[in-house]
């Protein structure tokens, strides 16, 4: 709309373009529509692209089951991978998406790709140091002196 304005001001569609941030060629339509329609034909255009099919209150289900872990659906483990995520999509919503759309609605809720650190049980803090100060080392490999070969 705010190009239409500047169109109608008389500024030419390069001047357009670089105020609104836009390509030339996308003024150029605008402009056709404009003369053709008027500002009704401008507003035609609507949003780009296929509608979301999760509504708002889908993506706060989602987030609730995600949060709740994936335990909650029977997995055995509490790492969230995208097949998982697409099988609680289906659970929540009732809307089967692949793995690969399951990642792109992580990022729109903001979740982030993280793998847990995980760590023995029977891990004993003692040994592991005495093997970094002497056993670590003695294996590790030193730099060999400059000039001796």
């Amino acid at each position: 709309m705010q190009a239409g304005r500047l169109l109608e001001k008389g500024y030419n569609q390069s001047e357009v373009a670089r105020r609104v941030g836009a390509h030339r060629q996308s003024v150029s339509q605008w402009a056709a529509a404009l003369r053709e329609n008027g500002r009704a034909g401008l507003k035609k255009a609507g949003r780009a692209g296929r509608k979301p099919r999760l509504s708002a209150e889908d993506l706060r289900k989602l987030e609730r089951g995600l949060k709740r872990g994936p335990e909650t659906l029977g997995y055995e483990t509490g790492l969230w991978t995208t097949k998982r995520v697409a099988h609680l999509i289906e659970q929540e919503c009732g809307i089967a998406y692949h793995p690969s759309q399951a990642w792109r609605i992580l990022r729109q809720l903001g979740w982030s790709c993280q793998r847990p650190t995980g760590r023995a049980l029977e891990r004993k803090e003692e040994k592991i140091q005495r093997w970094k100060q002497k056993r670590w080392p003695e294996l590790k490999k030193r730099p060999k002196t400059k000039g001796a070969r």
